[in-house]
């Protein structure tokens, strides 16, 4: 690790007076992992990573070769807003692996790195991504009662949540995370908070801590919070719309000022592609049997392997083009 990358953390840690720091990384499946260091530790393992038992996550090692090392990013050290001041608390994403120091290739945030090096080398700089998360809240963890039965951009008093999100909003801001807007979904009960695009592996991170904090807010006053795809029936599911782009330099990608749809071929490449593989994809975007009870007409879920400029049940929707923000092109 770069010397003055460490000095800077360690600088962070004491001024702030940081007494534990989270490392993080996912498991083969996306759920977030996470262990707890006291800051003394904080040094030796930036310097060579913390062991633990990969046998023990999903989709990593058998009992046999379980051993492996989650080395932490210095890029993504953040102190949370809501740990006491007395003692405040950090964390770290970590790249996990293995005991001879190479990368291990089951793990999530190295294949997206490995993905966004071939895109590289293809010609584009970066693959930008800006995702729309929804959620419901719930008034407690055993059932599935709605907090609220607000529908769609309903206020208060159909919306009991306001305050909610604001203060989610209040603390993704404060760790760094960028936010364009936020409102009550269509179903009862269910919510959204936008995110600011950014480039693909900044905003898988993001996308963590934003789970994070939302299930952390919402546990502070009371209340359950689920990004379960369907837990009511009858009403509209949870999915996480994801806006992506692809830039040379700073042009993009997808823009052609002569097409009929204003596309360009790498555009069309790029949704044909998602369209080809869309039932393999299927796999990670759609990984339980609930996930397929949102997958159905009726519900503006993308139940149809087809993409569209207007159709809400479509795999992949474009944008329509507005005259001088070519940049904005995106699927």
């Amino acid at each position: 690790m770069d010397t003055q990358a460490k000095q800077d953390i360690l600088r962070q840690a004491e001024e702030a007076n940081v007494k534990f720091v989270r490392m993080w990384f996912t498991d083969i499946i996306g759920t977030l992992k996470s262990f707890s260091l006291t800051v003394g530790e904080l040094e030796d393992a930036l310097d060579g990573g913390m062991g633990f038992d990969g046998s023990s996550i999903t989709g990593y090692q058998d009992i046999e070769e379980s051993d492996m090392i989650a080395l932490p990013d210095p890029s993504t050290f953040k102190i949370f807003p809501w740990s006491p001041k007395e003692t405040p608390v950090a964390r770290m994403f970590c790249d996990v692996q293995t005991t001879d120091g190479d990368p291990y290739v089951g793990d999530p945030r190295h294949i997206l790195k490995r993905a966004l090096e071939r895109a590289n080398e293809m010609g584009f700089d970066k693959f930008n991504c800006g995702p729309e998360l929804e959620f419901f809240y719930f008034k407690d963890s055993q059932s599935t009662e709605p907090l609220d039965y607000g529908g769609y951009f309903d206020l208060t008093t159909l919306d009991a949540a306001t305050s909610l999100r604001r203060e989610t909003i209040f603390a993704l801001q404060d760790m760094g995370i960028q936010v364009e807007y936020s409102h009550h979904e269509v179903a009862h009960s269910q919510h959204e908070i936008d995110l600011r695009f950014d480039d693909a592996l900044t905003m898988a991170d993001k996308v963590m801590t934003y789970r994070t904090i939302v299930k952390e807010i919402a546990t502070r006053h009371g209340v359950y919070a689920t990004f379960m795809p369907k837990p009511l029936q009858n009403q509209n599911g949870s999915g996480m719309h994801t806006h992506q782009s692809l830039f040379t330099g700073d042009k993009n990608a997808f823009f052609d000022a002569d097409d009929q749809y204003y596309l360009s071929d790498t555009a069309k490449s790029f949704i044909a592609g998602q369209l080809r593989h869309a039932r393999e994809l299927s796999i990670i975007f759609a990984q339980t049997v609930n996930s397929y009870k949102r997958l159905v007409p009726g519900y503006e879920a993308p139940v149809y392997i087809a993409w569209s400029r207007r159709n809400r049940s479509a795999l992949v929707r474009v944008p329509g083009f507005h005259p001088g923000n070519e940049k904005a092109t995106r699927m």
